[in-house]
C-alpha cells in the first residue's frame, strides 16, 4: 500500500515537472511562431554553475569606497576555472569600469545598485565605434569584446552616472533644475542656453559632427578632450551568445546598452530609462548583430528607444555587417524620440526585423525611419504589426531620408528640414528603404498619423499600411514614393487635407475611411471632390475607397 502510495506521488511529481518544462519549452517556441522570414533558434549563453560573491573579494558597500578591484578579482577566479556567476548582493556598490569575460554572468540581486564612478580619470579612452563611427571613446562602464557567453541576470540596477558626463540644454528644464545644475560647476557655452560638465568637454563639443570629431585623428588629439568622449554604459563587441534578463540599467553617459557584431543576443525584462532630456540617450541601440530577441521590457529614455542600426556612411559600408533576423515583441515604450528605430546609421543596411505588440506612449515619434544621402545601405524585410500609440506630439509613423541629426519635434520646431526635391546620381552612398509591411495599428492622438518621405532619386519602395485607426491632427504626407498601399485605414483627422501627395507612382487606397471636421470629408471617386491633394502623381488606383460626408467644395483634387 505504502509502495503505491509512493509510486503515484512519484508519478503526480514527474508529471507536473514534465508539464512545468513542457510549458517553458512551448513559449521558447512560441517566440518563432509566424515570424515571416526564416529565424533560427537563439542559442542562450551556457554559463558553468558555480559562483563568488563580491564581498569575498573584499568589496564594501555603502557608496563610497572604489570596488574596481574586487569586480575584477572576482571575474577573474571564476574566469580561471572556466566561468560562472559573480554575485552581486544588495547595497551600493562603487565601482570603475568592468572588463567582462566569457563564459561569466553577472548576478546583480535585488537592492544591488551598481553605481559607477564619476571620476573621468578611471575610463581611459580606446579605440571602438560610436554613432557608426570608428573613433576613439572613454572605455564603457561595462566592456567585452571578442567574448562568449555572456549573461546579466537579476533585478539589481545598473548606473553610469550619466549626469556628470553629459551636456544640458536650458530649454529641457525647469528654472529650478537649471539653477542646480549651474551651482553645481561646469561652464555654460556663449549664448548660456547649455551647460557643460567642463571646459574641456565645451571644447570637444566645437567642430562635432553631432557627438564624434571626425577632424581628430591621433589619440594625443582626442586626449585633449577626453571629457567630451563619453561612453555609453554597456558596450560589447564581437562577441555570440549575450543575455540581459531582468536587471534596470540606468542614466547611461551616452546610449544605455550597445551591442555591436554580436550573434545570438537575448533582450528580456530589463528596464532601461534615462532623464528624458539626456543628449543622445538612446535606450538599446543593436548595431550589425545577427540572431536578436528583445522582448518582454519597458524603456523610459532621452533619446530613441530601441534602435536598429548597422554603421555610419564610409565607415559602416567597409564593415559591411547587417543587421538581421530580429524579434521585437511585448515591450513599452514610456519617451523617447522613436519607440522603435532604424537609421540613421544603416550603412551596413538591415533586414529580416519583426516588430509586434508594442505600446508607445508619448514618444516623440512611434515608428521612426531614418537615413540621409551619403549612409548607403538597404533596408528591406521589416514586418511590424499590432502596435499602439497614445498622445505622440510629432509624427507617429515617419520616414525620413532627410534626417539632420535632430529630433522631429526639434526639426518641426525649426521649420523642418530644407529638402532638395532635384534628384542627384544613384550610388554605393544612396540609402534604400523597400518591402515593409505595417499592419494592425492604432494611434490615440498625434501631432501627425503618417509621414512617408524618400529622395528623388531612391524612391522609398512598397510600403504597406493595413488595418489603421487613428486619431491625429494631420493625415498623411507621402513624398518620393512608389508603391505605397494603404489598406483597410479608419482616419479621424482634425485638419482638412488628408492626404499630402507629392511625386508619388503605383500608389493605392483602398478601404480607406475618414471624416474632416472642417471640410467633411469626401468621396474619392467623385467629381474632383476630395480633401486630397496629388501634385506630380500617377497610377493611382482609389477603388474601393469609402468616405464620411459630403458637400466637399470642386477642384480638391489635383492631378
Amino acid at each position: 500500500m505504502k509502495t503505491s502510495r509512493i509510486n503515484l506521488v512519484c508519478t503526480v511529481i514527474t508529471i507536473l515537472i514534465t508539464s512545468i518544462s513542457t510549458t517553458g519549452f512551448a513559449q521558447k517556441l512560441n517566440v518563432y511562431k509566424n515570424i515571416e522570414f526564416k529565424m533560427v533558434k537563439i542559442n542562450e549563453p551556457k554559463i558553468p554553475k558555480r559562483s563568488v560573491n563580491i564581498k569575498d573579494f573584499g568589496a564594501v558597500n555603502g557608496g563610497y569606497v572604489l570596488n574596481t578591484k574586487a569586480f575584477a578579482d572576482a571575474i577573474e577566479a571564476v574566469s580561471k576555472k572556466g566561468g560562472g556567476k559573480v554575485i552581486i548582493p544588495p547595497g551600493i556598490w562603487l565601482t570603475g569600469p568592468i572588463i567582462l569575460k566569457s563564459n561569466i554572468e553577472l548576478h546583480a540581486q535585488k537592492g544591488a545598485l551598481i553605481k559607477f564612478s564619476t571620476d573621468k580619470s578611471l575610463y581611459p579612452i580606446i579605440e571602438t565605434s560610436f554613432e557608426g563611427l570608428n573613433t576613439w571613446r572613454c572605455i564603457s562602464p561595462i566592456y567585452g569584446k571578442n567574448l562568449e557567453n555572456v549573461a546579466f541576470t537579476g533585478n539589481g540596477v545598473w548606473d553610469g552616472s550619466g549626469e556628470a558626463w553629459r551636456q544640458v540644454k536650458k530649454s529641457k528644464l525647469t528654472d529650478e533644475q537649471w539653477k542646480k545644475f549651474v551651482a553645481s560647476g561646469g561652464v555654460l557655452n556663449e549664448k548660456k542656453d547649455s551647460w557643460y560638465p567642463s571646459e574641456q568637454y565645451l571644447k570637444g563639443a566645437k567642430g562635432a559632427d553631432q557627438n564624434v570629431r571626425p577632424d581628430l585623428k591621433t589619440k594625443e588629439d582626442f586626449e585633449a578632450i577626453h571629457d567630451f568622449l563619453r561612453p555609453v554604459l554597456v558596450s560589447i563587441q564581437n562577441s555570440k551568445r549575450v543575455l540581459f534578463d531582468g536587471p534596470v540599467f540606468q542614466n547611461s553617459p551616452a546610449w544605455n546598452i550597445h551591442p555591436l557584431m554580436v550573434d545570438e543576443l537575448v533582450v528580456r525584462n530589463v528596464t532601461v530609462r534615462n532623464p528624458w532630456y539626456s543628449q543622445n540617450g538612446d535606450g538599446l541601440d543593436v548595431e550589425s548583430c545577427k540572431n536578436v530577441l528583445i522582448e518582454n521590457s519597458s524603456f523610459d529614455v532621452g533619446d530613441d528607444a530601441i534602435c536598429i542600426k548597422s554603421g555610419k556612411d564610409k565607415d559602416g559600408r567597409e564593415r559591411g555587417i547587417p543587421c538581421e533576423n530580429i524579434i521585437v515583441r511585448n515591450n513599452i515604450v514610456y519617451h523617447g524620440h522613436g519607440g522603435v528605430t532604424v537609421g540613421s546609421e544603416m550603412s551596413g543596411g538591415v533586414k529580416n526585423l519583426h516588430v509586434s505588440n508594442c505600446t508607445f506612449m508619448g514618444t516623440d515619434v512611434g515608428l521612426r525611419f531614418k537615413s540621409t544621402r551619403g549612409r548607403g545601405g538597404i533596408v528591406e524585410n521589416i514586418y511590424i504589426s499590432d502596435i499602439f500609440m497614445t498622445d505622440i506630439p510629432s509624427q507617429a509613423i515617419s520616414f525620413d531620408l532627410y534626417y539632420g541629426g535632430k529630433s522631429i519635434a526639434e526639426t518641426l520646431a525649426e521649420g523642418g528640414n530644407t529638402v532638395s526635391t532635384k534628384a542627384i546620381p544613384v550610388n554605393e552612398e544612396t540609402p534604400q528603404f523597400k518591402n515593409i509591411s505595417i499592419k494592425n495599428i492604432t494611434i490615440k492622438g498625434a501631432q501627425q498619423a503618417v509621414f512617408l518621405q524618400g529622395l528623388p532619386e531612391m524612391n522609398l519602395e512598397n510600403i504597406e499600411i493595413s488595418n489603421l485607426t487613428v486619431t491625429a491632427e494631420k493625415g498623411f504626407s507621402i513624398i518620393d514614393a512608389n508603391g505605397i498601399k494603404i489598406n483597410n485605414a479608419k482616419l479621424d483627422i482634425k485638419e482638412s487635407t488628408i492626404f499630402e501627395i507629392y511625386n508619388a507612382k503605383n500608389m493605392s487606397l483602398k478601404d480607406v475611411e475618414f471624416n474632416s471636421t472642417s471640410a467633411k470629408a469626401v468621396n474619392i471617386n467623385g467629381e474632383g471632390n476630395a480633401n486630397i491633394e496629388l501634385v506630380s502623381s500617377r497610377n493611382l488606383d482609389f477603388s474601393k475607397t469609402t468616405t464620411l460626408g459630403n458637400d466637399v467644395p470642386k477642384g480638391a483634387v489635383k492631378f
